[in-house]
């Protein structure tokens, strides 16, 4: 007898003016990412523009949420 494959369906497109992933998750998600990067980055240089990024994203992730809380 011969083998049957299952070949995975492919992803259903997101519909037309939906985003694929919201901005604040895209943001968490890069806020999570670069805690897990920071401390394995050795060049100071580097660390610092990487703490930078990652205060910036924190102001502006906790504003929208203040801002979704109407606080």
């Amino acid at each position: 007898m011969g083998q049957v494959i299952a070949f995975r369906r492919p992803p259903q497109p997101a519909p037309v003016g939906q985003p694929v992933l919201g901005l604040l998750s895209a943001v968490d998600f890069a806020l999570r990412d670069l805690a897990e990067i920071m401390p394995h980055i050795a060049l100071d240089s580097a660390r610092q523009q990487a703490e930078a990024c990652r205060a910036m994203l924190a102001e502006a992730f906790d504003a929208e949420i203040e801002a979704e809380l109407g606080n």
